[in-house]
């Protein structure tokens, strides 16, 4: 009788590990998949930061626009609000007085060896997360969405303000790089 339920046990042991390992590769799958986003969205955006002339960084198409230096410092913040505050429970930075993501007195070379270090940071953050907390639910706005959202909010504000760039750079008559693919 001792022998057929620890047979039981352990067959049953055994299915819940079947069962809940596939899980669990496809949230590592995620992450994987994430992260080769993520660099290539870096490429992209450092190819785009680069080909704007420096004087040419504090253009703006229109008084209400950000300029092409605040997109990219904005891209930056984002990314550390939303990895290191949101989904890591640090205290965000203050905007009023946290000049780190911000364009500030930064030249063209600060501002993307910032944005470079940001990028690697957020990843480095993306890459030790735990993935059992990817079904988190968190208030983001108002909306309630699970920390694998939050994610991929993330890389939508990343492409939002991207794009926005590439028109600044065909409004100053340059051509944007061409697209880098994965991201």
């Amino acid at each position: 009788m001792k022998n057929t339920s620890y047979f039981f046990y352990f067959t049953l042991l055994v299915a819940l590990l079947f069962a809940v390992q596939p899980a669990i590769a496809q949230e590592d799958d995620f992450i994987n998949e994430y992260i080769e986003r993520l660099e290539r969205s870096k490429e992209y955006l450092i190819l785009v930061a680069e080909t704007m002339p420096e004087e040419q960084y504090s253009y703006r198409p229109t008084v209400e626009s950000l300029s092409f230096a605040e997109n990219l410092m904005h891209i930056g913040w984002a990314m550390d609000w939303h990895s290191q505050s949101l989904m890591g429970g640090r205290p965000a930075r203050d905007w009023n007085t946290d000049t780190e993501l911000k364009v500030d007195k930064k030249s063209k070379a600060d501002m993307i060896a910032k944005i470079k270090e940001t990028f690697n940071q957020t990843i480095a953050f993306i890459q030790s997360f735990d993935t059992n907390k990817l079904s988190e639910r968190l208030d983001y706005f108002g909306a309630n969405r699970t920390k694998r959202q939050i994610l991929l909010l993330l890389t939508d504000h990343i492409t939002h303000h991207r794009g926005q760039m590439l028109v600044h750079l065909r409004l100053n008559g340059l051509k944007p790089p061409r697209y880098v693919l994965y991201q």
